[in-house]
């Protein structure tokens, strides 16, 4: 009896799952001869499953366009017409920036050559304990000077001299120059050292405003726009300070505007007779020139050169100072009443 029971359950489990599968068979069959336009079960999913695919795609491009043109006119109307218009403003605005950097860059570059090089002139001495201190207090000033510059820094041959290795570091166009004499004098060991600059100025015809900076020397800014406009020679006003006196000596040229019509020079000391109407020479650092005089006098209506005569190229230069009062330019040209140059002795 059992066992009838439970074939009899089988065969009423078989029958319950043939008709349900009939069921749905035949569902799916006459669903597929449904109208489209009537909504059912199966096909709703469908539609929401489609309907929350595409929009992802459609939806994302025209977001991304109108944001885009939103950022560069708000006002503009979104359509396919104005985005084509616009396109074209855009890429004109783009010329037109592409435009004005080429104009800034033409400009940058015409203003370089425009502005002389200026040619500072530095000697050195292994005697002075400060040199490499002081060398690199006036590189950070020369570094901040408009271009273009170039540095000439003399000093005495050596094994262990640092200052190569300094203005490698300075990022400054530099020329390094080296002699092998021995000075036991310091002021003719600076003015030898000074005249191996000009003949090295001259040999390569070094074309700009040539200055001797001395170690000590501390500057304005603007002293160095100011005499990139000497045409010959120039001259200013120079104040001398002394770490052991509490004063200012202020040496130079008295001017009427920018004409020299007369100097305040220091005096030797205990000088009598004609020595004391006699000036001393004009401070190294209280001049410019321009470089072409060293090779080509008759420009500046000189008769001779530093080669032609017997003097030193230095020596020609500072008489030249004092004599050309007609080329000579006084720095600044508001009657050289401003002082951009101090010369700070701390040794």
């Amino acid at each position: 009896m059992g066992s009838q029971e439970r074939s009899k359950k089988k065969v009423h489990l078989w029958k319950k799952a043939i008709v349900h599968f009939l069921l749905c068979f035949v569902m799916g069959f006459f669903t597929g001869f449904a109208p489209t336009g009537k909504s059912s079960i199966f096909s709703s999913h469908v539609t929401m499953s489609l309907s929350a695919s595409q929009p992802v795609e459609v939806f994302h491009q025209p977001r991304t366009e109108n944001f885009n043109r939103s950022l560069l006119d708000d006002s503009e109307p979104v359509s396919g017409k104005s985005h084509g218009v616009k396109g074209a403003v855009i890429r004109k605005d783009d010329d037109h920036d592409e435009e004005d950097e080429d104009k800034q860059q033409q400009k940058g570059s015409e203003d370089l050559s425009a502005r002389r090089l200026v040619i500072v002139v530095t000697p050195t001495s292994t005697k002075d304990k400060l040199r490499t201190v002081l060398l690199r207090r006036l590189a950070n000033t020369l570094k901040l000077v408009a271009p273009p510059l170039l540095w000439i820094v003399i000093e005495q041959k050596s094994d262990g001299s640092r200052v190569s290795e300094i203005l490698r570091r300075t990022g400054i166009m530099y020329r390094h120059v080296v002699f092998g004499e021995n000075f036991t004098d310091a002021s003719s060991e600076m003015d030898h050292q000074r005249n191996i600059a000009l003949n090295h100025i001259e040999h390569h015809r070094l074309s700009g405003i040539v200055h001797f900076a001395g170690l000590s020397n501390v500057y304005d800014l603007s002293f160095f726009d100011e005499i990139r406009a000497v045409e010959a020679f120039g001259t200013w006003p120079m104040a001398r300070l002394s770490a052991n006196r509490k004063r200012v000596v202020i040496e130079g040229p008295v001017c009427d505007s920018s004409e020299v019509l007369g100097w305040h020079l220091k005096r030797r000391k205990n000088s009598t007779g004609a020595d004391a109407t006699t000036p001393r020479r004009i401070h190294i650092s209280s001049f410019a020139f321009n470089s072409s005089i060293l090779w080509d006098p008759e420009r500046w209506g000189r008769t001779s050169s530093a080669q032609d005569t017997s003097q030193s190229s230095l020596k020609f230069l500072r008489e030249g100072v004092l004599e050309e009062e007609s080329k000579l330019k006084g720095i600044p040209a508001e009657g050289c009443s401003k002082v951009l140059l101090w010369d700070l002795n701390i040794s």
